[in-house]
């Protein structure tokens, strides 16, 4: 890779699943930090507060790459497997009778990969994988199965979300950045049992600086209790459910 000059810094968000509270939290923290450019990995709206967290998008202005459940509300809800399966197709329909047209519009724009140049560094910017959205790349991963899934892309970073859980790996020449989940972060993978949902945001930060890169796996802290509380007061179906997957004080 060649040597990048002058700093530059990239926040980076996914898989939001209408959550503004800890989107708030996000912002916020990234903010003070003084970032040059924002960009969201996908699955924005699924979840308590669909309508908001896409008009807080909106207002930041920021590129967004298409998720699967981007696509699901739009398109209809496929059967999900596992026994959550049926609860979270229910609340995947529930989202998408709470939007309307400017929100039909935004997610329908959306594209599967926004590439970026930050001071001629590659940025490729996906959801799953340049493959596909539901791709995961993780941790453990083969080096062949990351290989079929970049589809011959060799960008010096690719950014991705989906799996909810951080990431930096090197694969050949490009460094892979997950940064993990603002709405849903994963406590744990593989999840024993149900998933666990950690009482945190996770946002990632990625900065060019005089031919050194760093990459900032982070957690921002948020009041988890009023997310419940505005999931209570939503309507969404499956809330107490959906509230007991979270990892609170209590139980973590």
């Amino acid at each position: 890779m060649k040597p990048y000059c002058s700093a530059v810094r990239l926040g980076l968000i996914s898989d939001l699943h209408g959550n503004l509270v800890a989107l708030d939290a996000v912002v916020e923290e990234l903010a003070q930090e003084g970032i040059d450019r924002l960009v969201c990995l996908g699955d924005v709206a699924a979840g308590p507060e669909p309508r908001a967290t896409i008009e807080r998008l909106r207002e930041l202005d920021c590129p967004v790459v298409v998720g699967n459940w981007d696509t699901w509300l739009l398109e209809g809800m496929p059967e999900l497997p596992g026994a959550a399966g049926p609860k979270l197709r229910d609340q995947g329909n529930w989202s998408a009778e709470q939007l309307g047209e400017p929100e039909h519009a935004f997610l329908a724009a959306l594209q599967p990969h926004v590439e970026l140049n930050l001071n001629g560094a590659a940025v490729l910017c996906v959801h799953g994988s340049p493959r596909s959205t539901t791709d995961d790349i993780r941790a453990t991963t083969p080096d062949a199965e990351v290989a079929e899934m970049l589809a011959g892309a060799e960008p010096a970073f690719l950014v991705a979300g989906h799996t909810h859980v951080q990431l930096a790996r090197l694969h050949g020449s490009t460094l892979i950045v997950n940064p993990g989940s603002v709405g849903l972060p994963f406590n744990s993978w593989p999840p024993i049992g149900a998933v666990r949902v950690s009482p945190w945001a996770e946002y990632a930060v990625l900065t060019l600086d005089d031919g050194l890169v760093s990459t900032e796996l982070r957690r921002a802290p948020y009041d988890v209790s009023a997310l419940l509380d505005v999931a209570r007061e939503s309507g969404m179906p499956h809330t107490e459910w959906w509230a007991d997957q979270w990892v609170t004080g209590a139980r973590a």
